[in-house]
């Protein structure tokens, strides 16, 4: 095995633990933030479950694969090319990992791709594909993420006005005295103030019906993230691995088991900032951005279409808020929006930067 098949290897697993530290919170963040249980607890959740999307992949998401194989890029790869892509997608997920800013790798390995790719070979670039299979979808997808969030939002919000409503019209049943700690029969308790902050703060227990569909929802948002990233990173690997010997079976696994181990030690930067950085959500209203999310994420990968969960789960969070948008934190949104907007370009300079030391 060649010194470029072995760095291949140290990439795709370098790039799969980066994307789980910086994705998988990003299915089960509403949960801590919430309140409806520790951040520990919910990238656990996140892992197990990405980890079932990232073993289905490789069946439910083939139009995936094909796509970042021959979709973008369709000149013969070489394994200096692979490399080249590898890193330039790795360097830039990783760092903003550290700076603790959601981005997309599929993002990063779109511009890694290109940047690569023309110097690879530059009439080989499918331009004609990318607006439709690679664009469209990718900056539709905070606005329609967005849009069925704050729709959700108003319909749950409007029941749960007419629910309050009518127990406010039903007859008041008489209350019964309460005793004090001395046995007082006569004494009775006066009802505690209520703050309105109080009154706000999310109550799980309280609907465990509500606690289990977010749970359900926020694996759902896992699986759908496994299922729509693996076979991006799968793909890459693949022009040096298989020539090489390994299955794509192989592969998988090497991706799966990375990006585990990448949010299991990683994971609580991302979820912390995405938890309580974009708005104080209560229990209703995480459940609404999983449920958004996942559904749109697991869409895209059956159909081919690489939806960014970041893009997807930010704007689904956001729109959770409803009509209130004093609610949501414009600093963080913004610092989102810049690194969303730099991601390609960095990660196709530094893969043409690797591209030009390794050919």
């Amino acid at each position: 095995m060649s010194f470029t098949v072995v760095l291949v290897f140290v990439l795709v697993a370098a790039l799969a633990a980066a994307n789980g530290s910086n994705d998988v919170p990003k299915g089960v963040a509403t949960l801590a933030g919430a309140g409806v249980t520790k951040y520990r607890t919910a990238i656990i959740w996140g892992t197990v479950t990405t980890l079932a999307g990232c073993v289905c992949s490789l069946a439910l998401a083939e139009k995936m694969t094909k796509l970042f194989s021959k979709g973008i890029v369709t000149a013969e790869p070489t394994e200096a090319f692979a490399v080249a892509v590898l890193a330039g997608a790795v360097s830039w997920v990783a760092l903003a990992t550290l700076l603790r800013l959601p981005v997309s790798t599929t993002h990063a390995l779109i511009g890694a791709l290109l940047g690569a790719g023309l110097l690879l070979a530059s009439d080989s670039i499918a331009w004609t594909a990318i607006p439709k299979k690679l664009i469209i979808p990718l900056l539709t997808s905070v606005g329609v993420a967005y849009g069925i969030s704050l729709v959700l939002a108003l319909v749950f919000g409007r029941t749960a006005r007419r629910a309050s409503e009518r127990d406010a019209a039903a007859p008041a049943q008489p209350s019964s005295p309460v005793t004090g700690a001395s046995g007082d029969s006569g004494a009775v308790l006066a009802p505690e103030r209520v703050t309105a902050q109080q009154a706000d703060a999310p109550r799980p227990s309280g609907n465990r019906v509500l606690t289990a569909a977010h749970w359900l929802t926020s694996g759902a948002t896992g699986f759908a993230r496994g299922l729509n990233d693996t076979p991006k990173i799968v793909a890459i690997g693949a022009f040096a691995l298989v020539p090489a010997g390994m299955t794509t079976w192989q592969i998988m696994l090497l991706v799966a088991g990375a990006m585990a181990l990448g949010s299991i030690t990683g994971g609580m930067r991302i979820a912390q900032r995405l938890g309580e950085g974009v708005i104080k959500m209560n229990h209703k209203e995480g459940f609404l951005a999983n449920l958004t999310t996942a559904t749109l994420v697991g869409l895209g990968a059956g159909y081919g279409l690489p939806m960014s969960t970041t893009h997807t789960s930010t704007g689904a969070i956001a729109g959770s808020a409803g009509p209130n948008l004093s609610r949501l934190s414009g600093k963080t949104l913004r610092h989102f929006l810049i690194a969303w907007l730099v991601t390609p370009p960095v990660a196709a300079a530094a893969a043409a930067a690797v591209f030009l030391v390794v050919r």
